[in-house]
This record gives structure tokens, sequence and C-alpha cells, in this order.
């Protein structure tokens, strides 16, 4: 578990589902043009959680941006892939709030479980 979640869990607060990004990330210009170490540092700093409480995503390593949302003010996450995503187990997250709050998160390994344990972890 990342450094940034493990800081920020709540009382009686316990991850459920942790992912990051897919391998894919490697193979990629930005991946090519910094020698692999841009999508290293960015699958070792980003964090993507599902909590018994909340969804924590945090990206970044200097400059940060986190999405703490709790799971009743979550209306969907929404997931999207491609034919090569579906072969690959990866995709798009959309996290879609109780107030039009919609953000994405693209090239996350196993999205379809991290829906899953939403749904398990809200229903």
């Amino acid at each position: 578990m990342g450094n940034y979640v493990d800081n920020n869990l709540i009382k009686d607060e316990q991850v459920v589902y942790e992912t990051q990004y897919h391998w894919k990330i490697f193979f990629t210009f930005k991946g090519l043009f910094t020698l692999f170490i841009a999508p290293a540092l960015d699958r070792w700093a980003d964090e993507f959680v599902v909590t018994n409480k909340r969804v924590i995503v945090k990206t970044g390593l200097i400059s940060r941006r986190t999405l703490e949302m709790n799971l009743n003010k979550i209306e969907s996450v929404n997931v999207d892939q491609s034919v090569m995503g579906r072969l690959l187990n990866y995709g798009t997250i959309t996290i879609i709030g109780t107030g039009g709050t919609k953000e994405s998160f693209t090239n996350i390994a196993h999205a379809v479980e991290f829906r899953k344990k939403f749904q398990e972890v809200s229903g």
C-alpha cells in the first residue's frame, strides 16, 4: 500500500482493494523519451485504492492531485476498455460523484476488478 493512503486512513478504515498503472505505460513516447524513468515513477508514486469508506486516488510525485470521495457520494464507477485493454486487463476508470463530479484515470491495471470491489463495498 502506498505512503499517502497509509498516512490518510481515518478511524476504522481498511483498504479493500489497491491497483496501479498497467505495465503498458512503459511502451509510450513518454516512456521511450525518458528511458522508462517517467512511467516507473508514475507507477511507483500513484495510488488507486478502494477502502471500506471511500475511494482514494493520488497522482503525482512532487505536485500532487488527490481524489477522495466517500462511497455514499459516488453514483458510479465506469470502466472503458478497448479490445487490447480487455486482452491485457487494463482500462480507463471514470468516477462519477453525486454532484456531477467526473474524474477519469487511464491505463489502470485490473480496472474491472477495481469497479467490482467498489460495488461490493458500497452495495
